[in-house]
């Protein structure tokens, strides 16, 4: 068995329009934690079906359980308010250059 790059970590989402349930194959830690804490959960809606010895696991979960959230970038507006938040509450705040291509 050899180690996987990053690239070839890969998380995949098999969802058809004809059935009932979706499966997740991922090696991303932090969602094979939810993932695994949600099928305790609710053994009935999500459940491991695979894991493999590389890292990767497969979850089947109910259709209805699953989302994808996209978030849109904050606003000047926003981020000038978290920023003085930070300020006022002890945060280090963290400087980044845009990069022009």
């Amino acid at each position: 068995m050899r180690k996987l790059s990053k690239y070839e970590k890969e998380t995949i989402i098999n969802w058809n329009e004809g059935e009932t349930i979706a499966s997740i194959y991922t090696f991303n830690a932090s969602l094979k934690r939810r993932l695994e804490d949600f099928s305790r959960k609710y053994p009935l809606l999500c459940r491991l079906e695979r894991s493999t010895p590389e890292g990767s696991v497969t979850y089947v979960l109910d259709k209805s359980r699953l989302s994808i959230r996209l978030v849109p970038p904050y606003s000047e507006e926003r981020l000038a308010t978290a920023r003085e938040y930070a300020k006022e509450h002890g945060f280090q705040v963290i400087q980044t250059e845009e990069k022009i291509a």
